[in-house]
């Protein structure tokens, strides 16, 4: 039967018994977890080769040892591998933990069982990281008084107000990537809590006004920002894990996001973030890391999954099995196809919507979820399929990170039918031709039309494909066009840190410069990315601060930087307005056009003009110059079709005409008659603010059956009836 033991031997006197009875029953042995009713709470713990568990209560989060110890008989307390007890008077806002211990083989098993480590419970809805010590966690003593501890929350205590998941058709979504904390830490935010979720909420007008419809957030599971040590050789301040990529909880929302970091409290803040950015109209997408966990490598510390079970869970050497295998790059892989794992990935997945109204998740790495038990990949893999097939995850948008480390590159080729996937191949033909690069005509019409010659052949869509030109990792949109090669020395990895291979043009002067030629051009070239990442069928996705300039000084891989080299320099929403406005006015032309967001691949259709659907050009009509070597330039006509789209409410029948030169010289482009019809100029990236892009009414009348494009630029033409007065 289930037993009451003194703390661990060796350990100081624990805190005082809060005044309560605790007694213990043997509990039901699921759900997995620590689960709270108004009498106890029910606690349950997966581990297939433990011979011992003790559950550890705190009288407070930051209490030095527990003030009870409760042994489980592996007879009266087990049910199959699942170990559990009910506690009385366990209410939500208690802290708990486990030792658990098993066999010892670590070279031939891999077993890492150690009774002297504290471990947190892998499903806590909650964690307090107040005395936590990470480098105790690595060695082999006793951690008890510096420990992590997971904490019971009551998932039920929070007023909703009638908030759900949005459920947005995926063709409509207009990605805004974006840190939590990078959003508005930088004193020039403004807001009354900055670096929180509650700062977030301060900044949804602006988030409403420039018109994105889904934020996707970098990791807000709870994760170690004491991971990653050293200092920054240039400044001398301290690094630490900024972007969040090393899981420690992923049931909890990150204490360090909320402005009660208190146990538990995390969860409401995340909450009310989230039923204020729908109220907004904009869905939550979270970008998820079920690659690899915070424990590291060999030499990592214990955390949870390393002391429960480490064989179970984590890819482990052939050769020898105390070491781990390092598909993720980052010490360690999760062994996401154990049926143990996939079920923890899955029900992690499905609790964050419904319990906390998320529209959808970003892989990160999600190679690594193809990967079978021996790490090779497999045909079907049963994790990548749940997620696909689960009935509560049907109106989630899952989006895919379709590479590992280990040298998996699935763009095109991830398992299933709803899975997006992080268009690489868009990103690097874009970056391509807008730098000047040439003969890459055939593969960005490829990209622009959605990416068909990846995904048509497989019976997917263009929302299979999220089109970037910029992400976390790598360089900002400013950064891209104003340098040729990173600088990372601040990341204190002597500039080895971060990709080489940019696909950046630095305008012809390297960093910041005052030159207005150069400058201009700058400005130029962004217009153009965004102009091409806004007309290209699929979904698109940019990143925090891009529509405003904001900079990391070259640096590409800014894990490590917190500081005002990561965060959004508010300042630059006012210095850098006219591309703010013209990113807003951008976004607002695509929604207004469902021929740039549509459903399906095109079908060669005509319409009233004559017009097919889609019709590609050079300078020359029809002439794309699929087989020049030498061609920079590009240009496309979609026909309009008469009727609502997609529950639009304005009727689509607007032809839309889009030429791109990337040449260095001015060109005369043709135009394709539209019969009825006049040309109008809504766009042109060469043109100075605020006639680059102009508003709906006041677009410019083309005469002519040409339009001259200024040499590295953009122009998006639409026509109108002949009779429609339309500004001159």
């Amino acid at each position: 039967m289930t037993q009451t033991a003194t703390p661990h031997a060796g350990a100081a006197m624990p805190t005082a018994r809060p005044a309560a009875r605790y007694d213990v029953r043997p509990g039901k042995p699921h759900p997995i977890g620590a689960t709270p009713d108004a009498l106890g709470t029910n606690f349950v713990l997966f581990s297939q080769d433990a011979t011992a568990v003790q559950l550890l209560l705190f009288a407070s989060h930051d209490a030095p040892q527990p003030f009870k110890v409760i042994t489980l008989d592996p007879d009266a307390d087990r049910t199959f591998y699942f170990w559990h007890c009910y506690v009385t008077d366990v209410q939500a806002g208690m802290s708990y933990a486990y030792r658990v211990d098993g066999p010892s083989d670590l070279n031939r098993q891999g077993h890492r069982f150690n009774p002297r480590k504290i471990l947190v419970d892998p499903y806590a809805r909650g964690h307090a990281a107040d005395i936590w010590d990470r480098v105790a966690a690595c060695g082999p003593d006793d951690n008890v008084a510096t420990s992590l501890r997971s904490v019971v929350v009551d998932l039920h205590a929070y007023d909703w107000e009638g908030d759900k998941p949005l459920n947005r058709p995926m063709h409509d979504a207009i990605i805004y990537e974006m840190h939590v904390r990078g959003f508005t830490q930088s004193p020039t935010s403004g807001v009354a809590d900055p670096g929180t979720f509650l700062g977030v909420i301060e900044k949804i007008p602006y988030l409403k006004k420039l018109g994105v419809t889904a934020v996707e957030l970098l990791p807000v599971f709870e994760f170690d920002p004491s991971e990653i040590g050293g200092t920054n050789p240039v400044t001398g301040e301290p690094l630490s894990n900024y972007w969040g990529y090393s899981t420690v909880g992923f049931f909890a929302p990150h204490s360090g996001y909320s402005v009660q970091p208190e146990a538990g409290v995390a969860i409401h803040e995340f909450r009310d973030m989230v039923k204020a950015l729908h109220r907004a109209g904009i869905e939550v997408i979270l970008d998820v890391v079920f690659n690899h966990t915070a424990e590291g490598n060999h030499q990592g510390p214990t955390i949870s999954f390393r002391g429960l079970d480490n064989s179970i869970y984590y890819h482990l050497e052939p050769y020898d099995r105390q070491y781990y295998t390092n598909i993720s790059g980052c010490g360690n892989t999760l062994n996401c196809n154990h049926p143990v794992v996939d079920k923890f990935i899955t029900e992690c997945l499905r609790y964050w919507v419904r319990h906390m109204h998320v529209d959808g998740f970003r892989f990160d790495l999600a190679s690594v979820l193809s990967r079978g038990p021996d790490g090779a990949p497999m045909e079907d893999p049963p994790s990548l399929w749940h997620i696909e097939l689960d009935d509560e995850l049907a109106d989630t948008k899952i989006i895919a990170e379709a590479w590992d480390a280990g040298g998996l590159y699935q763009v095109g080729y991830f398992p299933g039918f709803r899975w997006a996937e992080w268009n690489g191949h868009y990103r690097d033909d874009v970056r391509r031709f807008v730098k000047g690069d040439k003969g890459l005509v055939g593969a960005v019409a490829a990209r622009i039309s959605g990416s068909a010659d990846l995904y048509q052949a497989k019976g997917r869509l263009p929302v299979n494909s999220v089109n970037f030109i910029t992400a976390h990792d790598g360089f900002t949109l400013n950064d891209l066009v104003s340098y040729n090669d990173k600088h990372n020395e601040a990341n204190g990895e002597g500039n080895g840190d971060g990709t080489n291979d940019n696909l950046s043009w630095n305008c012809g002067v390297e960093g910041e410069t005052d030159d207005p030629a150069v400058e201009r051009l700058r400005a130029r070239q962004m217009r153009n990315f965004l102009t091409i990442l806004m007309l290209s069928q699929g979904v698109p996705m940019f990143v925090m601060g891009d529509e405003a300039r904001r900079t990391q000084m070259g640096n590409n891989n800014g894990y490590c930087q917190d500081n005002a080299l990561a965060w959004l320099d508010w300042d630059r929403v006012a210095t850098a307005g006219d591309l703010v406005r013209f990113t807003g006015e951008l976004i607002a032309f695509r929604k207004s056009h469902p021929r740039l967001r549509p459903t399906n691949y095109f079908h060669g259709r005509t319409n009233s003009r004559g017009l097919a659907d889609l019709e590609w050009h050079g300078c020359r009509l029809h002439s794309p110059g699929w087989n020049d070597p030498a061609s920079r330039v590009l240009a496309f006509t979609l026909a309009g079709f008469p009727g609502t789209a997609h529950g639009d409410v304005v009727a689509e029948d607007v032809d839309i005409h889009a030429m791109l030169n990337m040449e260095w010289d001015d060109l005369d482009f043709d135009l394709p008659a539209v019969e009825g019809r006049r040309w109008y100029r809504v766009i042109d990236t060469g043109a100075a603010a605020p006639d680059d892009i102009l508003s709906p009414g006041s677009e410019k009348l083309v005469d002519g059956d040409s339009y001259r494009v200024a040499n590295r630029s953009v122009v998006v033409l639409i026509s109108r009836p002949a009779a429609e007065r339309v500004a001159q």
